[in-house]
């Protein structure tokens, strides 16, 4: 059985990733703002879990968290970075303070945690990063812009930390759920700007509409992403992404008939501008 190292593990996406790796066996250092709510989280389930208070944007404190791990089960198989949070909004409409306290936690959270723990899985030689992105973070979409570019740019650390960890026998995942009827949707997890400009009204008007009516409507099970993301940690080669829900595949496959279509379209230019 594996140790897991799991951020934001006190609710959503993150307490069914722990609660299943503990149904399997595996132990879990379950890291969350507040310690005590990750072990309310899991009534009973004490063996293999170890809750700790770290906020992924103070490194002290997630450096802490893996020295507690490590002094507790002596290693770390699986980092899963799940802690995060959504932020709706046109992109002009989005605040800078709102844009920086997003990517300090979806973005430099995650570097900050890779940085606590990686140290471990490279002398070790093994494990598995599993990076919890979003299909918005493949195909965004206008009222959530900055939570697709924060999702973004984790697409773009985990292709190339995938290349620069396999040398070393350690894996990366990112993975890209659709919608998933956990709490993200609601104010614990969803940050909302103010529609404060007319002219995005058309535009940015129906996402809003449609993500204030979707809590609690979302079509994926949190307990069967769980469930696969535990499942893809068992394989012998995990794939770089893995999609979850019929509502992922397709937007990805959307994207992918747009960006092959203007490809082609546009071919000529772009052979054109060779020396």
């Amino acid at each position: 059985m594996g140790v897991w190292f799991v951020t934001g593990a006190s609710r959503g996406l993150g307490a069914e990733i722990t609660r299943e790796a503990l149904d399997r066996g595996h132990s879990v250092i379950a890291t969350a703002r507040d310690g005590a709510a990750v072990r309310q989280a899991y009534p009973g389930k004490t063996d293999g879990l170890l809750a700790v208070n770290a906020d992924v944007t103070e490194p002290g404190q997630l450096a802490a968290a893996a020295e507690a791990g490590l002094a507790e089960f002596g290693r770390i198989d699986v980092v899963v970075n799940n802690a995060g949070y959504g932020l709706v909004g046109a992109i002009e409409e989005t605040s800078d303070r709102a844009a920086r306290a997003l990517f300090d936690v979806n973005v430099f959270g995650v570097l900050n945690t890779l940085r606590a723990t990686l140290p471990t899985l490279r002398a070790q030689r093994s494990g598995h990063v599993l990076n919890i992105g979003s299909v918005g973070g493949f195909a965004t979409a206008p009222a959530v812009g900055l939570y697709g570019a924060s999702k973004f740019a984790l697409e773009g650390i985990s292709e190339a930390l995938h290349g620069e960890l396999a040398p070393l026998g350690v894996r990366v995942t990112i993975v890209e759920p659709g919608g998933f009827r956990t709490d993200f949707l609601n104010s614990s997890s969803m940050q909302v700007e103010a529609a404060s400009i007319g002219d995005y009204v058309a535009g940015a008007g129906p996402v809003r509409e449609a993500l204030a009516n979707n809590d609690g409507r979302q079509p994926g099970d949190p307990v069967k992403a769980a469930k696969a993301i535990v499942d893809i940690t068992e394989v012998a080669e995990p794939p770089l992404r893995l999609q979850l829900g019929a509502d992922a595949i397709e937007r990805v496959e959307a994207k992918l008939d747009r960006v092959r279509r203007e490809l082609d379209e546009w071919r000529h230019v772009a052979l054109s501008t060779g020396i």
